[in-house]
């Protein structure tokens, strides 16, 4: 066997595989034998037919559909013997054969770029602070109050604090009906912040069995569209909301609070830790991505599949039987996700550059604290959480990136500046 590497780029490289019939004797004697396992021949019992007899009815058939699995063999082969060092899923690109004669084929494969380190410490940052107000707890205890409101039915709105149950119909741009655009049973909340407000002035003296239309622009991120909808409402619920009393806080939080001061303080405990995670998720963020900036290499395309098949697989997730609707456009989902697959694929390659130039390990210590800390919240013994971590790759890969970040972190200039409102 002959094998010839070719360089198509930083990252891709081609093997071309030759290979003689003496090189290709063993495999197809195993396929022969293989395939006589499936095959009922007329005077012998089910897969005992002579090898002779199979190969002159069937040799050529199972030659040709043995060869893909042969030109594997041969790439694992050649991997091993010129150390090629390959990544991701090789693509075989072309292949050619005639019976009795050599076999050819050429393999892509992936290889990893070779990446200069560049400064990436002392990079200043920005960090986000937000200071709390008095709003934001209120906010929160009005949705406490709403989530446990009484609801009761009326004939007309008479102030926000109703739900309109409403069927909603499109119209086109000369009123006529849209047929196929109708929506049952919408709910709008006339005192939610987030409704639009021409659906509140709309809504804002309903009636039951009134109709209503609504025409406005809406606009979602880059793109704008006209609505046109009619409303014909179906319900109307007044919503009375309960005293906010310590006996109302000590009954939602089953007494875990049992004042309205407590529950503020803890609210707003909640809240200021909210912030401080989105804040610190910010900064690494930041961090992060002049850390890529810095960086200029060509990112290898099987890390980019991976990591666009691992997003595809989480939308999966989110549908009950892990099937994607028959509508979804898998390509066009790839190729929106493209440039963001890109980046996480091109920090993986940098963060184990800097875990090695760094030499950031994970030790027993390390693994006993987590478990120690982990131990009282899920409830495991820590004795059985140490031996599973320390033969968890997941668990270690984990604390060396969390260790690595707390690196760059430190060394990081960070300017904290107010949240523009």
């Amino acid at each position: 066997m002959e094998v010839t590497v070719q360089s198509l780029s930083d990252v891709l490289r081609a093997a071309e595989i030759t290979a003689t019939p003496e090189d290709l004797a063993p495999h197809f004697t195993k396929a022969y034998l293989e395939y006589r396992k499936k095959i009922e021949i007329r005077g012998f019992r089910k897969g005992k037919a002579p090898i002779d007899i199979v190969k002159k009815l069937y040799g050529d058939l199972i030659e040709n559909d043995s060869l893909n699995e042969i030109a594997t063999e041969f790439y694992r082969q050649a991997v091993k013997e010129k150390d090629l060092k390959p990544i991701g899923e090789p693509i075989l690109v072309d292949m050619d054969y005639k019976h009795g004669e050599s076999f050819r084929c050429k393999i892509q494969f992936d290889v990893r770029p070779q990446i200069t380190i560049k400064e990436y410490k002392g990079i200043e940052v920005e960090k986000i602070v937000h200071t709390i107000t008095n709003d934001e707890v209120e906010k929160e205890l009005v949705r406490l109050q709403r989530a446990n409101a009484i609801m009761e039915e009326e004939e007309a709105v008479t102030s926000p604090e109703y739900i309109v149950t409403a069927t909603l119909q499109d119209l086109d741009e000369t009123g006529a009906l849209v047929i196929g655009k109708k929506s049952e049973n919408i709910r709008f909340y006339l005192a939610d912040e987030q409704l639009e407000q021409p659906f509140k002035d709309a809504l804002k003296e309903a009636k039951k069995n009134g109709e209503y239309r609504v025409q406005f622009e809406h606009k979602h991120d880059e793109h704008t569209h006209t609505v046109n909808t009619q409303i014909i409402v179906k319900k109307i619920e007044k919503v009375t909301l309960p005293v906010l009393d310590d006996a109302f806080v000590a009954k939602v939080t089953k007494s875990k609070f049992t004042t309205v001061e407590t529950l503020c303080s803890n609210i707003k405990e909640e809240i200021i830790a909210y912030w401080k995670e989105k804040s610190d998720r910010q900064v690494i963020n930041s961090l992060t991505a002049e850390i890529i900036r810095r960086h200029e290499f060509q990112v290898p395309e099987s890390l980019i599949r991976s990591v666009l098949d691992g997003l595809l697989e989480e939308v999966k997730n989110e549908y009950p039987d892990k099937h994607l609707p028959s509508e979804f456009d898998s390509e066009k989902f790839k190729e929106e996700n493209r440039a963001y697959a890109i980046y996480q694929a091109k920090w993986a390659l940098l963060r184990e550059e800097l875990i090695k130039a760094e030499n950031v390990t994970v030790s027993d210590e390390d693994l006993e604290k987590l478990a120690e800390e982990e131990s009282a919240k899920i409830k495991i013994p820590k004795d059985r959480l140490i031996n599973y971590y320390k033969s968890s790759d997941q668990i270690k890969d984990r604390l060396i990136g969390d260790k690595l970040v707390k690196l760059l972190i430190s060394s990081a200039k960070i300017k904290e500046v107010p949240e523009k409102v």
